[in-house]
């Protein structure tokens, strides 16, 4: 692992799930190329594996969010379950799985017809009334070529004065909370990049980053102290968790899509990444979230991630490659 390109041969050696991406965006591969290895997502390693867990109505472990036997005591116990619909959706975009396929088509119609939020039993693709959940849905449902617009106008009724959104806010939250705004704000983009987008939307999308943009990614605004120290703590999958390197990803992606340089106020977490990176090149798992899951994707917790490695190189050679112009005084 010493040599340089190291990592890059060690993430190229997994699953065609990171495969792609590491041609796409670390080697620059020509789209023919990164868009053949994409394809196998559907049928070999860990997207043919997800795949190969749905139920017969479309749904995974029998839910839309949770298990169909779940039961409370394994949340208290254990910790959230992982393995219900939503987050299979989620996890199979982040594969990669290319939404024009035929699994991927059946699973959202099948998905349509028969899965119900536990709110109010509203049909999967309406969402539901929690501004997390519904931002999830708003990124997969548009990843996978679903109309979501009606969830995204929902959503933009929903952001806070200060910029972002709360999933507390039915309960009387007058703040932004940092998970609950980084989940929506990725729903925003992937509806813009699908879409075009809106005036209203960009708008919404750009008072939600400047939210965190202000907190440096992960500092109150009030005080300037560490909101909270899980933010600097690396995790894969995130689920619905907020950290460092789930926001830089997102405005690597934002940038990407905009074409604008990263904002100087990213500075400090892209210091923070770069101090996590370990002496052979690598990104180790910090934690994940605990609870049920299919199967798991990494090696263990303190060990050498091919999920944050990938992660983390696309993200510094992004900022590396477009570098803010420093403040003028």
């Amino acid at each position: 692992m010493s040599k340089p390109g190291a990592a890059v041969e060690w993430l190229l050696d997994s699953d065609p799930s990171i495969r792609w991406q590491v041609m796409r965006d670390l080697l620059g591969a020509p789209e023919p190329e990164w868009s053949a290895e994409r394809a196998r997502v559907e049928t070999a390693g860990w997207g043919a594996r997800l795949l190969a867990l749905e139920d017969a109505d479309g749904q995974w472990a029998g839910g839309s969010f949770l298990p169909s036997n779940f039961d409370e005591r394994e949340w208290e116990q254990v910790g959230q379950p992982w393995t219900a619909t939503c987050y299979v959706l989620t996890q199979l975009r982040e594969f990669g799985l290319d939404p024009a396929s035929e699994r991927a088509q059946r699973a959202v119609q099948l998905i349509g017809a028969n899965a119900r939020w536990y709110h109010d039993h509203e049909p999967f693709w309406a969402g539901e009334v929690e501004e997390c959940i519904n931002g999830r849905t708003v990124t997969d449902g548009a990843y996978f070529g679903v109309d979501v617009s009606l969830i995204v106008e929902r959503l933009l009724g929903e952001r806070l004065e200060d910029g972002g959104w709360n999933c507390e806010r039915v309960n009387g939250s007058v703040r932004s909370s940092f998970a609950t705004t980084i989940n929506v704000l990725e729903g925003l983009l992937e509806f813009e990049r699908v879409s075009g987008g809106t005036d209203a939307v960009r708008a919404a999308r750009a008072a939600g980053e400047e939210y965190l943009l202000e907190r440096h990614l992960f500092r109150r605004l009030s005080t300037g102290e560490v909101a909270d120290q899980q933010f600097l703590r690396l995790a894969n999958p995130n689920r619905w968790y907020y950290d460092i390197l789930r926001a830089l990803d997102y405005f690597r992606s934002a940038g990407a899509l905009s074409g604008r340089a990263p904002d100087r106020r990213l500075a400090e977490p892209i210091d923070l990444l770069r101090s996590k990176r370990l002496t052979d090149g690598r990104w180790a798992l910090e934690w994940t979230p605990p609870g049920r899951v299919w199967f798991s994707i990494d090696d263990g917790v303190g060990l050498p991630s091919r999920w944050l490695t990938l992660r983390a190189l696309r993200v510094l050679s992004w900022w590396d490659a477009n570098l803010p112009e420093p403040v003028s005084v």
